[in-house]
């Protein structure tokens, strides 16, 4: 760990939360544009209850302030891996459902996945830097899409989307944290990363 603690592991751990805090603030700008075109073009109401969906991590987490990094940086891998594989089957259901009917949809689908898969990767590089390796996704193969109607998987889709809009705040949350000195490194935080 203690290379984790040398002052150049510091400013590249900060240089790599600032850079994902802009990520996900362009990851959720992005993804709120894209709730606003789904709602739309799927014929849906933006009031809509939606259940949680299967699959779909909860960004909200009780006890949010006793976590430490590396729990934080691990279910923020986790979720956006999930939704990697979320985003992935939302985006062949609309091929196979649309073909290129809708493909400004389609694209920024694609553009969101894009933008999913690049962050869970910043995050990797977050979890070498604290010297823990992330965890292999290799084992159980992701669960196959359920057979849904068509209205379900468009509820199942709004419900993707808000909860990843939600991840994408709780990131760049959990990033700020870990940019605030840990409590036995002897440095204060300044007046700009006091709340």
């Amino acid at each position: 760990m203690a290379a984790a603690d040398s002052p150049s592991a510091a400013l590249r751990r900060r240089d790599l939360c600032s850079r994902g805090i802009r990520l996900a603030g362009k990851m959720r700008s992005d993804v709120v544009d894209l709730l606003d075109t789904y709602v739309e073009r799927q014929g849906l109401d933006a009031s809509a209850s939606v259940a949680a969906v299967e699959g779909v991590p909860a960004a909200a987490v009780e006890r949010w302030d006793e976590q430490t990094g590396t729990q934080r940086l691990l279910e923020n891998l986790a979720a956006y891996r999930a939704f990697r594989v979320l985003l992935s089957q939302m985006l062949e259901e609309h091929r196979e459902q649309l073909g290129e009917a809708d493909a400004a949809l389609g694209r920024a689908l694609a553009s969101v996945l894009l933008q999913v898969s690049a962050f869970a990767y910043h995050l990797e590089e977050l979890l070498r830097l604290e010297s823990r390796s992330p965890p292999s996704e290799e084992g159980a193969p992701p669960p196959p899409a359920p057979h849904l109607g068509l209205f379900e998987r468009k509820l199942r889709g709004l419900g993707v989307l808000r909860e990843l809009a939600q991840w994408a705040v709780r990131s760049a949350r959990d990033l700020r944290q870990l940019t605030k000195p840990s409590p036995g490194s002897g440095s204060a935080p300044s007046r700009a990363e006091s709340p």
